[in-house]
């Protein structure tokens, strides 16, 4: 016989990385009975790190008000980096900076990912209300009976029943193949042709930042890219992303020298050669994949959320951020519903899931924005327009970037306001360009003697030459 998850309206969350230990703090805070079944081993008691993975992300807007929340921003932003600008690090080393606001807390933030993932699984243990599972991996769920079944260590399957699955499995959701094979879900994956592998760089010798650490420095190189993110131990992690056919020609320690020296030189002496070697061979290259689905509610009881509904090529830092924003979202169905699950799930549905897929789109956009078109004079100026107009009037124009990273305006509507406002600025350009013309004609016309000769010889020819015409007829 199935076990039950005990306790009133207990709820089972599957997935219990970022985003599923977020909701089961937030649900657990709204006095549900939560219990959270994490497939790996506890990460706090893990020594070290998976090699390979990316061991810190960007904050921004949204997931700072989701842990703002559920009380824990200030906790996060103590450890937190800030970075303020983009730093571009052009072939020919004259690095410059790209701000990504016009205020000066128009920062992103960038955090330890285990340590923010240890954070909120420890404040879910603090409360009463959460279980914590972990190596405890969903097998199967009938969805109609609301049973469950997971691997156990002990016994090797576990079946429970529960009132409310939430799948925050991630991107590989077995909750979501589950929910396909039960109704109809409209699914889409997509591999981009771009791996990534992380490399590191260390400290220098006297223990301080090898760059400035207030930035997300770039080396853009329009078909591939290298980004670096400051870590609290003053090293940097760096992420080499590029179609996998030059991930697959570099095959030796002098193939991948030669590379770097052609197209990431000054980078070098800051890594170490052989901190370069070990890194590069040792950490395995990582996929991207980009998952859009709807609907994210199904049967009643299941909804997916993070990474398991909307998973994000990584370009516009908001996989966490979406994610979190997920979390925030739901917490404010469940407060105008009345705290009935289904009626929050469904009016969550009905709200935000295209705005899950917008930002699907955004993220592939910006990776052409962030490896090419920095390095464009024209995008310069166009960050420039757009910075002067929002300085001038903040209410009324936001530019792309800033509504995505530093507002709440849901995804959806963010591109619909900027297309609105590039029509906009178009036209006035096109407005403005059409006024000087007709300003510097008006001025040659003026001072070059065509005046004279337009009012004292062609006018009176031409009026002859009407008037003989009307008199003949």
């Amino acid at each position: 016989m199935p076990e039950q998850e005990d306790g009133n309206k207990g709820v089972t969350i599957v997935g219990g990385g970022l985003v599923g230990s977020l909701l089961a703090v937030s649900l657990g805070q709204r006095g549900l009975r939560v219990h959270l079944h994490e497939s790996r081993s506890d990460i706090r008691r893990a020594a070290g790190v998976s090699g390979g993975r990316s061991i810190n992300l960007a904050l921004s807007r949204r997931g700072r008000e989701a842990l703002r929340a559920v009380g824990l921003e200030d906790e996060v932003l103590s450890t937190a980096i800030p970075m303020r600008a983009r730093m571009i690090h052009p072939l020919s080393g004259n690095q410059y900076s790209i701000p990504y606001g016009t205020k000066r807390d128009d920062c992103i933030y960038s955090v330890n990912r285990r340590a923010l993932n240890e954070l909120l699984l420890t404040k879910a243990e603090e409360s009463p209300n959460i279980s914590i599972h972990f190596e405890s991996r969903l097998l199967q769920a009938d969805l109609e009976t609301n049973t469950l079944v997971f691997s156990d260590g002990a016994t090797g399957k576990k079946t429970v029943q529960t009132e409310f699955v939430f799948g925050c499995d991630g991107a590989h959701s077995t909750v979501r193949r589950q929910m396909m094979r039960w109704g109809r879900l409209n699914y889409q994956q997509e591999y981009i042709q771009h791996g990534y592998r992380e490399l590191t760089m260390p400290p220098t010798p006297s223990g301080d930042f090898a760059m400035e650490p207030n930035f997300l420095h770039i080396w853009p190189h329009h078909k591939f890219m290298m980004i670096a993110l400051p870590n609290h131990d003053k090293s940097f992690t760096l992420t080499l992303l590029m179609p996998c056919s030059v991930f697959e020609s570099i095959r030796n320690e002098y193939s991948l020298l030669a590379f770097f020296q052609a197209h990431f030189p000054h980078s070098i002496n800051k890594i170490g050669v052989e901190h370069l070697y070990k890194d590069y061979f040792a950490n395995p290259q990582g996929k991207m994949i980009s998952v859009k689905c709807s609907p994210h509610f199904m049967a009643g009881n299941t909804l997916i959320l993070g990474d398991a509904a909307h998973a994000v090529v990584p370009f516009y830092g908001q996989g966490m951020n979406a994610g979190f924003e997920d979390c925030l979202v739901l917490t404010e169905c469940l407060t105008e519903s009345g705290g009935e699950l289904a009626a929050a799930a469904q009016l969550y549905q009905d709200n935000h899931w295209s705005d899950t897929h917008t930002i699907c789109d955004l993220s592939m956009y910006n990776y052409i924005e962030m490896r090419s078109h920095v390095t464009s004079p024209l995008f310069l100026i166009r960050k420039r327009i757009d910075n002067a107009l929002h300085y001038l009037f903040p209410s009324l124009f936001i530019p792309l970037y800033s509504m995505v990273a530093f507002t709440r305006i849901p995804y959806r509507r963010v591109v619909e306001r900027h297309n609105v406002q590039q029509t906009v600025i178009r036209r006035g350009l096109w407005g403005l360009s059409l006024a000087s013309l007709g300003l510097l004609g008006y001025l040659i016309f003026k001072f070059s003697g065509m005046e004279v000769a337009l009012r004292h010889r062609i006018l009176p020819c031409v009026f002859k030459c009407v008037v003989n015409n009307y008199l003949r007829h």
